[in-house]
């Protein structure tokens, strides 16, 4: 068995004596302390050890430390070092056999103790270094959202964001300091929120109340098309309700939305898991900038877009999980790049509403096989005094997924 070289010792607020005597030994043990400056504080004077502080970017301080095996090294990390901490990072580098974890409790636990809400009906987002975007997927009446702040100035931030979004009337708590002697809570309502900025060191605890004004949207796909800000050249919310089932998005996987418009399907793939990822490609610049505001209201401002044109544009990305083709089927080598760049069990999903492009699938489905579909749908549209069934242009979709296996 390996001898645990590294170990990672969660700090509460009540400083190294709320560690446990695991935890004390481990410390007690180590020749190299590794901490924030506030961690590292905590140590007497009398302590000679080696210690080393937090740099930015944090990677620097990762090599640092694999430099030092396999002396001892002891790291400091706030509450939880794998609820947004240190430790995911640390762990990406150094085998789980290698180290010694021992957390404290997390803001999260330590919210829902005060509050007493079970943590599996709370969602957790950090704000800190990242946009209150994030917000938006999850504004949902009933909704408990626990947020890590950036600083003093985010719970005001919150607020006049809850305010612009319809949700004032939501409850608010902030919490500074938890777990320790300068512990202190201020609630209030949104809408009414003048509480002076306190501590950096807050999370905030919303329960979600949505107003007169509020407008939730679902995670789930097919949003309203005039969620979107779109020049028409979209993917409409019927069939973008079909074709995001037939991508099928699990967590932490990758699409291409090849010939994005408005990036309608790419957004949506992100709204379904906080851990998943998309790029979107684009050449019109104008649709570019419709993507990145479309993104940015509706909480998924990590979506890539990039300039370029398919297939060309396409030969430098990651490997993706899934790929949707909404425009440029027909364009010669489009389909073959993404079929031959999906990864096996992935899906690929085309639609096509020209007969060129519908050509192009009919003939891959033929050499390859997977589903055909086509999708017709009409709108109760006004006739005069009354109303009649408009059709829509139909939708021919051919979607497959790439057995495992298979060659590229």
């Amino acid at each position: 068995m390996t001898t645990p070289w590294l170990s990672v010792l969660g700090i509460g607020e009540d400083g190294l004596a709320g560690l446990s005597p695991a935890g004390r030994a481990l410390l007690d043990q180590a020749e190299v302390i590794v901490g924030g400056d506030r961690h590292l504080a905590m140590l007497p004077d009398t302590d000679t050890r080696e210690r080393l502080a937090w740099p930015s970017p944090l990677t620097t301080l990762v090599a640092t430390i694999l430099e030092r095996k396999p002396d001892r090294v002891c790291v400091l990390a706030t509450g939880d070092p794998f609820c947004f901490g240190v430790g995911t990072t640390l762990a990406r580098h150094v085998p789980m056999a290698e180290m010694a974890v021992i957390p404290a409790p997390s803001a999260r636990s330590l919210v829902c103790a005060r509050l007493g809400w079970p943590e599996h009906t709370t969602r957790l987002i950090t704000l800190h270094g990242r946009p209150l975007a994030l917000l938006e997927p999850h504004l949902q009446p009933g909704t408990r959202l626990i947020l890590l702040s950036a600083d003093a100035s985010t719970p005001s931030a919150v607020a006049a964001r809850l305010i612009e979004r319809g949700f004032g009337a939501s409850e608010m708590v902030v919490l500074e300091h938890m777990g320790g002697p300068r512990e202190r809570r201020a609630d209030g309502r949104a809408e009414a929120w003048d509480h002076s900025p306190g501590a950096d060191l807050n999370t905030i605890a919303v329960e979600l109340t949505a107003g007169p004004n509020a407008r939730p949207l679902s995670t789930l796909a097919g949003l309203p098309d005039d969620a979107f800000r779109h020049d028409g050249q979209m993917t409409k919310r019927e069939v973008r309700a079909v074709t995001l089932a037939a991508l099928a998005p699990y967590p932490g996987q990758l699409l291409w939305d090849v010939g994005a418009g408005c990036g309608s399907v790419a957004i949506e793939w992100l709204r379904a898991d906080p851990l998943n990822h998309a790029i979107a490609i684009e050449p019109k610049p104008a649709r570019r900038a419709m993507i990145a505001e479309n993104a940015e209201r509706l909480g998924v401002p990590g979506l890539a877009i990039l300039e370029g044109t398919a297939p060309d544009a396409l030969t430098a990305l990651d490997t993706p999980d899934a790929v949707f083709v909404g425009g440029g089927a027909s364009v010669p080598g489009v389909i073959d790049t993404c079929w031959h760049a999906l990864k096996p069990g992935g899906r690929l999903v085309a639609n096509a509403v020209t007969l060129e492009s519908e050509a192009v699938l009919l003939a891959r489905f033929a050499e390859l096989g997977g589903e055909l579909a086509r999708i017709a749908i009409d709108r109760a549209d006004p006739v005069g005094p009354f109303h009649g069934w408009r059709p829509s242009m139909p939708v021919t979709q051919w979607r497959i997924t790439k057995p495992y296996g298979a060659p590229s």
